[in-house]
Protein backbone atom coordinates (compact mmCIF):
# COMPACT_ATOMS: atom_id res chain seq x y z
CA UNK A 1 0.00 0.00 0.00
CA UNK A 2 1.51 3.29 -1.03
CA UNK A 3 2.05 6.17 1.37
CA UNK A 4 -0.65 8.71 1.05
CA UNK A 5 0.37 12.32 0.59
CA UNK A 6 0.12 14.20 3.84
CA UNK A 7 0.16 11.15 6.07
CA UNK A 8 3.72 11.95 7.20
CA UNK A 9 5.68 15.20 6.84
CA UNK A 10 7.88 15.05 3.83
CA UNK A 11 11.56 14.88 4.59
CA UNK A 12 12.12 17.01 1.50
CA UNK A 13 9.77 19.88 2.50
CA UNK A 14 11.72 23.08 1.97
CA UNK A 15 12.43 25.05 5.14
CA UNK A 16 10.86 28.45 5.69
CA UNK A 17 12.37 31.06 3.49
CA UNK A 18 13.43 28.58 0.79
CA UNK A 19 11.99 28.16 -2.73
CA UNK A 20 11.35 24.93 -4.50
CA UNK A 21 12.15 24.44 -8.13
CA UNK A 22 10.61 21.91 -10.43
CA UNK A 23 13.38 19.53 -9.45
CA UNK A 24 13.89 18.15 -5.99
CA UNK A 25 16.90 20.47 -5.34
CA UNK A 26 16.39 22.89 -2.50
CA UNK A 27 17.68 26.48 -2.69
CA UNK A 28 17.94 28.91 0.25
CA UNK A 29 17.26 32.62 -0.09
CA UNK A 30 19.86 34.89 1.52
CA UNK A 31 18.44 37.15 4.22
CA UNK A 32 17.68 40.71 3.17
CA UNK A 33 20.34 43.13 4.40
CA UNK A 34 19.08 45.69 6.89
CA UNK A 35 20.24 49.28 7.15
CA UNK A 36 22.94 49.88 9.72
CA UNK A 37 21.83 52.06 12.61
CA UNK A 38 23.85 53.88 15.26
CA UNK A 39 23.18 52.78 18.80
CA UNK A 40 22.53 55.36 21.53
CA UNK A 41 24.22 53.60 24.41
CA UNK A 42 23.25 56.33 26.87
CA UNK A 43 19.60 55.78 26.06
CA UNK A 44 20.09 52.03 26.00
CA UNK A 45 21.63 52.02 29.45
CA UNK A 46 19.36 54.80 30.70
CA UNK A 47 22.46 56.85 31.54
CA UNK A 48 21.74 60.52 32.31
CA UNK A 49 23.70 63.15 30.36
CA UNK A 50 26.78 64.65 32.03
CA UNK A 51 26.01 67.63 34.32
CA UNK A 52 26.27 71.12 32.89
CA UNK A 53 29.34 73.15 33.72
CA UNK A 54 29.09 74.63 37.20
CA UNK A 55 29.67 78.38 37.02
CA UNK A 56 30.94 80.69 39.73
CA UNK A 57 28.13 82.93 40.95
CA UNK A 58 28.63 86.66 41.23
CA UNK A 59 25.71 88.39 42.94
CA UNK A 60 24.97 91.96 41.82
CA UNK A 61 23.01 93.32 44.78
CA UNK A 62 21.70 96.87 44.50
CA UNK A 63 19.25 99.52 45.55
CA UNK A 64 18.00 101.87 42.85
CA UNK A 65 15.26 104.41 43.44
CA UNK A 66 15.02 106.01 39.99
CA UNK A 67 16.85 103.44 37.88
CA UNK A 68 20.34 104.92 37.59
CA UNK A 69 22.08 102.26 39.68
CA UNK A 70 19.95 99.57 38.04
CA UNK A 71 21.21 100.56 34.59
CA UNK A 72 24.78 100.01 35.77
CA UNK A 73 23.82 96.70 37.41
CA UNK A 74 22.30 95.29 34.23
CA UNK A 75 25.35 96.24 32.16
CA UNK A 76 27.61 94.83 34.88
CA UNK A 77 25.82 91.49 34.60
CA UNK A 78 26.62 91.49 30.89
CA UNK A 79 30.31 91.79 31.69
CA UNK A 80 30.14 88.93 34.19
CA UNK A 81 28.14 86.66 31.88
CA UNK A 82 30.56 87.20 29.00
CA UNK A 83 33.42 85.89 31.15
CA UNK A 84 33.83 82.13 30.78
CA UNK A 85 32.96 80.18 33.90
CA UNK A 86 31.05 82.93 35.71
CA UNK A 87 27.40 83.93 35.97
CA UNK A 88 25.94 87.25 37.14
CA UNK A 89 22.75 87.22 39.24
CA UNK A 90 20.79 90.43 39.84
CA UNK A 91 19.08 91.12 43.18
CA UNK A 92 17.36 94.10 44.79
CA UNK A 93 17.57 94.85 48.49
CA UNK A 94 14.28 95.36 50.35
CA UNK A 95 12.64 98.78 50.21
CA UNK A 96 12.26 100.58 53.53
CA UNK A 97 9.94 103.40 52.43
CA UNK A 98 6.18 103.04 52.40
CA UNK A 99 4.15 103.02 49.20
CA UNK A 100 2.73 106.40 50.20
CA UNK A 101 6.15 108.00 50.51
CA UNK A 102 7.37 106.38 47.28
CA UNK A 103 4.33 107.82 45.52
CA UNK A 104 5.05 111.30 46.86
CA UNK A 105 8.62 110.99 45.57
CA UNK A 106 7.30 109.87 42.18
CA UNK A 107 9.40 106.70 42.28
CA UNK A 108 8.66 104.52 39.22
CA UNK A 109 7.45 100.95 39.70
CA UNK A 110 10.18 98.33 39.64
CA UNK A 111 10.27 95.62 36.98
CA UNK A 112 9.43 92.19 38.35
CA UNK A 113 12.27 90.30 36.70
CA UNK A 114 14.72 91.00 39.53
CA UNK A 115 14.01 89.28 42.88
CA UNK A 116 14.47 90.81 46.33
CA UNK A 117 17.32 89.17 48.21
CA UNK A 118 17.48 88.10 51.85
CA UNK A 119 20.65 88.46 53.90
CA UNK A 120 21.16 84.72 54.23
CA UNK A 121 21.37 84.25 50.47
CA UNK A 122 24.64 86.21 50.31
CA UNK A 123 26.50 83.16 51.62
CA UNK A 124 25.74 81.35 48.34
CA UNK A 125 27.73 83.85 46.25
CA UNK A 126 31.32 83.40 45.12
CA UNK A 127 31.66 87.18 44.79
CA UNK A 128 29.37 90.17 45.32
CA UNK A 129 29.03 93.60 43.71
CA UNK A 130 26.98 96.07 45.78
CA UNK A 131 25.39 99.10 44.10
CA UNK A 132 23.63 102.05 45.73
CA UNK A 133 22.96 105.77 45.38
CA UNK A 134 24.53 108.31 47.70
CA UNK A 135 22.90 110.10 50.59
CA UNK A 136 25.16 112.97 51.68
CA UNK A 137 28.34 111.17 50.64
CA UNK A 138 27.54 107.68 51.94
CA UNK A 139 25.26 104.77 51.02
CA UNK A 140 21.47 105.11 50.95
CA UNK A 141 19.56 103.98 54.06
CA UNK A 142 18.00 101.04 52.21
CA UNK A 143 21.41 99.48 51.57
CA UNK A 144 22.59 100.27 55.09
CA UNK A 145 19.47 98.57 56.50
CA UNK A 146 20.30 95.51 54.42
CA UNK A 147 23.86 95.40 55.74
CA UNK A 148 22.46 95.80 59.26
CA UNK A 149 20.46 92.59 58.69
CA UNK A 150 23.58 90.50 58.06
CA UNK A 151 24.42 90.04 61.74
CA UNK A 152 23.89 86.29 61.69
CA UNK A 153 26.26 85.95 58.76
CA UNK A 154 28.83 88.03 60.66
CA UNK A 155 28.39 85.86 63.76
CA UNK A 156 29.08 82.71 61.76
CA UNK A 157 31.74 84.37 59.55
CA UNK A 158 30.01 83.06 56.42
CA UNK A 159 31.10 86.01 54.26
CA UNK A 160 34.73 86.02 55.35
CA UNK A 161 37.09 85.81 52.40
CA UNK A 162 34.48 86.59 49.74
CA UNK A 163 35.55 89.26 47.22
CA UNK A 164 33.23 92.27 46.93
CA UNK A 165 33.09 95.60 45.14
CA UNK A 166 30.93 98.73 44.87
CA UNK A 167 29.28 100.89 42.22
CA UNK A 168 27.38 104.08 42.92
CA UNK A 169 25.16 106.89 41.73
CA UNK A 170 25.44 110.55 42.72
CA UNK A 171 23.57 113.67 41.70
CA UNK A 172 26.60 115.77 40.83
CA UNK A 173 30.34 115.50 40.22
CA UNK A 174 31.10 116.50 43.80
CA UNK A 175 28.27 114.41 45.24
CA UNK A 176 30.36 111.49 46.49
CA UNK A 177 31.52 109.23 43.65
CA UNK A 178 34.48 108.21 45.82
CA UNK A 179 33.29 108.82 49.38
CA UNK A 180 30.12 106.77 48.88
CA UNK A 181 32.21 103.70 48.10
CA UNK A 182 34.98 104.60 50.52
CA UNK A 183 32.68 104.86 53.53
CA UNK A 184 31.06 101.52 52.63
CA UNK A 185 34.33 99.60 52.99
CA UNK A 186 33.71 99.35 56.76
CA UNK A 187 30.84 96.93 56.06
CA UNK A 188 33.20 94.59 54.22
CA UNK A 189 35.96 94.92 56.80
CA UNK A 190 33.78 93.75 59.68
CA UNK A 191 32.70 90.70 57.67
CA UNK A 192 36.28 89.92 56.67
CA UNK A 193 35.41 90.32 53.00
CA UNK A 194 37.97 91.27 50.34
CA UNK A 195 37.43 94.70 48.80
CA UNK A 196 38.10 94.63 45.05
CA UNK A 197 38.39 98.13 43.52
CA UNK A 198 38.84 98.48 39.79
CA UNK A 199 41.81 100.85 40.16
CA UNK A 200 42.88 102.06 36.73
CA UNK A 201 42.37 98.73 34.98
CA UNK A 202 40.06 100.41 32.46
CA UNK A 203 43.15 101.93 30.86
CA UNK A 204 43.10 105.20 28.96
CA UNK A 205 39.34 105.57 29.38
CA UNK A 206 39.91 106.25 33.09
CA UNK A 207 41.80 109.43 32.16
CA UNK A 208 39.43 110.96 29.63
CA UNK A 209 38.26 114.51 30.34
CA UNK A 210 36.43 115.11 27.07
CA UNK A 211 33.09 114.23 28.63
CA UNK A 212 31.55 114.07 32.06
CA UNK A 213 31.68 110.52 33.36
CA UNK A 214 30.91 108.93 36.69
CA UNK A 215 33.07 106.26 38.24
CA UNK A 216 36.39 106.18 40.04
CA UNK A 217 39.14 103.73 41.02
CA UNK A 218 36.70 102.48 43.67
CA UNK A 219 34.14 101.32 41.10
CA UNK A 220 31.72 102.29 38.36
CA UNK A 221 29.44 105.26 38.82
CA UNK A 222 26.78 107.37 37.17
CA UNK A 223 25.73 111.01 37.54
CA UNK A 224 21.97 111.30 37.94
CA UNK A 225 21.86 115.08 37.64
CA UNK A 226 20.48 117.52 40.17
CA UNK A 227 16.88 116.60 39.34
CA UNK A 228 17.58 112.94 38.59
CA UNK A 229 16.79 113.37 34.91
CA UNK A 230 20.17 112.36 33.52
CA UNK A 231 20.62 108.79 32.27
CA UNK A 232 23.83 106.79 32.27
CA UNK A 233 26.01 107.51 29.26
CA UNK A 234 27.59 104.78 27.15
CA UNK A 235 30.97 105.60 28.73
CA UNK A 236 29.53 105.01 32.22
CA UNK A 237 27.88 101.78 31.10
CA UNK A 238 31.12 100.55 29.51
CA UNK A 239 32.92 101.11 32.81
CA UNK A 240 30.22 99.09 34.58
CA UNK A 241 30.63 96.27 32.07
CA UNK A 242 34.37 96.38 32.61
CA UNK A 243 33.90 96.12 36.37
CA UNK A 244 31.76 93.03 35.87
CA UNK A 245 34.49 91.40 33.78
CA UNK A 246 37.21 92.46 36.19
CA UNK A 247 35.38 91.10 39.23
CA UNK A 248 34.72 87.85 37.37
CA UNK A 249 38.44 87.46 36.66
CA UNK A 250 39.33 88.03 40.32
CA UNK A 251 36.71 85.55 41.54
CA UNK A 252 38.06 82.94 39.11
CA UNK A 253 41.65 83.45 40.30
CA UNK A 254 40.62 83.05 43.94
CA UNK A 255 38.59 79.94 43.15
CA UNK A 256 41.47 78.37 41.22
CA UNK A 257 43.97 79.06 44.01
CA UNK A 258 41.71 77.76 46.79
CA UNK A 259 42.41 74.21 48.02
CA UNK A 260 39.97 71.57 46.81
CA UNK A 261 37.40 70.57 49.38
Amino acid sequence: MGKGAGCMPSKHRPPAGATESSSTAVKFVAPVATEERSVDFNALNNTPPPPAEIKLKIFIVFYSMYGHVESLARRMKKGVDETEGTEGLLYRVPETLSEEVLGMLKVPLKEGDIPVITAGELAEADGILFGFPTRFGSMAAQMKAFFDSTGELWKEQRLAGKPAGFFVSTGTQGGGQETTAWTAITQLAHHGMLFVPIGYTFGADMFTVEEIRGGSPYGAGVFAGGDGGRSATEAELQLAEHQGKYMASIVKKIAQSSPKQ
